[in-house]
């Protein structure tokens, strides 16, 4: 196998198979500019055809959000797909870039209703004082756009990781996993076992 999106491709399919929930289920790992990490889970909600131009893997989120901020500052990151069901890992790096906000708002129009006033009621990463706060934004937000046309806010969109390094991980007994890695080189991609 010398693409290693089609090989992502043939195990995320498993793993929707597998998963009993959220295979599409991810760590993000992002960075300050002085180097501390933090990470959390987000969604794939995006993986560009072959022939797209910039092939990568999306994700939605609040831009004033920790991880939004952060991302403005160090546009790098890391992802890590664990499929326990099927004992694989994938493991992402690269660049992240804005998606294109006609990208972003098609996917925001696909959300259910409530999510996309959820997207103006929370003030992602903020203190909240308690949970009746959110809960009135929610219903202030829910009164402000009756119907189903709910504008996506400027604050939330989404970003394509573009990879430099993808390795794929599949447990083996006595803990001699089997470990590929691919590295990008110009326009393709150089492949090589590792050590577990």
């Amino acid at each position: 196998m010398t693409d290693p999106f089609a090989l992502f491709s043939d195990w995320f399919a498993e793993a929707e198979a597998a998963e009993p929930n959220d295979p599409n289920a991810m760590c993000l790992a992002t960075a300050t500019p002085d180097g501390a990490p933090s990470a959390r889970m987000v969604l794939l909600k995006g993986l560009d055809p072959e022939g797209a131009p910039a092939r990568g893997f999306v994700f939605y989120t609040n831009l004033e959000s920790r991880k939004g901020r952060e991302i403005a500052a160090n546009p790098r990151a890391a992802l890590l797909f664990h499929w326990k069901s099927l004992g694989r890992q994938v493991r992402i790096e690269g660049p992240l870039a804005p998606v294109a906000p006609e990208e972003a708002d098609a996917y925001y129009a696909s959300r259910p209703r409530l999510s996309r006033i959820g997207a103006w009621a929370s003030r992602q990463s903020q203190p909240l004082g308690s949970r009746s706060e959110l809960e009135a934004a929610v219903e202030a937000f829910d009164s402000r756009f009756p119907g189903e046309d709910i504008p996506r806010p400027s604050h939330w969109s989404g970003f394509r990781l573009t990879p430099e390094r993808i390795e794929f991980w599949r447990e083996r007994p006595f803990r001699l996993h089997e470990r590929l890695l691919f590295t990008r080189e110009g326009e393709g991609w150089r492949s090589g076992l590792l050590y577990p």
